[in-house]
């Protein structure tokens, strides 16, 4: 998580969408940098409201933008399971080694996850709170330039993140019958993504209970 205070922004930290690449090329910039631990740094938008909100909108002033980035839902899954096939995660619980990618989406639309699945969910992490607290510009992972469009006027610098955290190629071969009880399984994730438009705009989606 990024907070400029000068510009009244808030850039959250969505997993897997990049932004760790956006936390270090702007950090100098920025008059808070939380990079750990990994729930603090993760805070969604319910542990932002939480922890957070009070004292920025107290010392920073009110009408605070928050920003955000989301991936597209299947894409997302990719992510974590390559991440999760790492070398280092060999033998730990986390780890997506051996494991197929249709086996992978299936663990995560079960009811009970096992570690290596239980990655939460965009739409969760994003979720608007009862009290106005909301991402107010929500952007398409592969939306970079917008994204920078978007920073470099609010910020006024020049933003050029460089990639890390890459993870290595594996097969993302899906079943049609896996990817249709994604959607609906994960229905919120997709309407969400769906409802973005141009400039950070989008149309909010509560998450609601996921059909069984």
């Amino acid at each position: 998580m990024l907070i400029f205070a000068q510009q009244k922004l808030v850039f959250l930290s969505v997993p897997k969408t990049g932004t760790t690449a956006y936390a270090r090329a702007l950090s100098e910039h920025a008059a808070l940098v939380i990079n750990a631990p990994p729930e603090l740094k993760h805070a969604p938008v319910f542990r932002y409201n939480r922890f957070f909100r009070q004292a920025v909108e107290r010392f920073v002033g009110p009408d605070i933008a928050i920003v955000a980035v989301m991936r597209e839902p299947l894409d997302w899954l990719g992510s974590w399971y390559r991440y999760r096939g790492r070398a280092a995660l060999r033998g730990h619980p986390n780890s997506t080694h051996g494991l197929e990618f249709d086996a992978f989406v299936r663990a995560y639309c079960s009811a009970h996850p096992p570690d290596c699945a239980r990655v939460g969910s965009q739409a969760k992490f994003l979720e608007p709170q009862r009290n106005g607290t909301r991402v107010t510009h929500l952007f398409r992972y592969d939306d970079q330039a917008g994204l920078r469009r978007f920073l470099e006027s609010r910020l006024g610098v020049a933003v050029m993140p460089e990639a890390v955290n890459q993870s290595p190629e594996r097969p993302l071969a899906l079943d049609p019958e896996t990817l249709d009880l994604l959607r609906r399984r994960h229905a919120a994730d997709f309407a969400l993504y769906a409802g973005i438009g141009d400039d950070g705009a989008y149309e909010p989606h509560p998450v609601a209970r996921a059909p069984r």
